[in-house]
């Protein structure tokens, strides 16, 4: 890896032109065992300049986090085997830097409560939403917030 020839700051200097691409990237990573909901948030993203990556589970998320890196994620909270809660505290493990939009189809408190869980841990949510979710509402969001960890 090269790395930079002049510092863009202190937190920065020491990046490598890869790793300063990795920021600024439009990266999603989405985890819903509703298949066609994750479809939909795909469509949505792409068509809005991101390079996503769909999951089902938990372990693939695990798996396609580390091959993706990131910059923006969204989590759905409940699901069989590994929940949103789990991947939450997995995240926080691995100093996530990515920006955090958890989506639950049951009471908005559960999203809630993860968003708290998630600013306790050291991540960065930046929204809640609901199932189902206005497109548009995706579409403010999505638009709404800084692309870079």
């Amino acid at each position: 890896m090269r790395t930079t020839p002049f510092p863009l700051n202190q937190s920065t200097s020491r990046l490598s032109i890869e790793q300063l691409f990795l920021m600024i990237a439009k990266r999603m990573l989405i985890c819903d065992d509703e298949a066609a909901f994750g479809r939909f948030v795909q469509n949505v993203a792409e068509d809005m300049g991101y390079q996503v990556e769909v999951t089902t589970d938990g372990r693939r998320f695990i798996q396609a986090y580390h091959e993706l890196q990131p910059s923006t994620i969204i989590l759905d909270m409940v699901m069989p085997g590994m929940d949103g809660n789990e991947l939450i505290l997995w995240l926080a493990e691995q100093q996530s830097p990515a920006e955090l939009i958890i989506m639950t189809g049951y009471a908005q408190d559960y999203a809630a409560h993860a968003e708290v869980l998630a600013k306790v841990k050291g991540l960065r949510p930046i929204a809640t939403m609901r199932k189902p979710v206005d497109i548009a509402e995706l579409r403010a969001v999505l638009a709404d917030k800084p692309h870079t960890p």
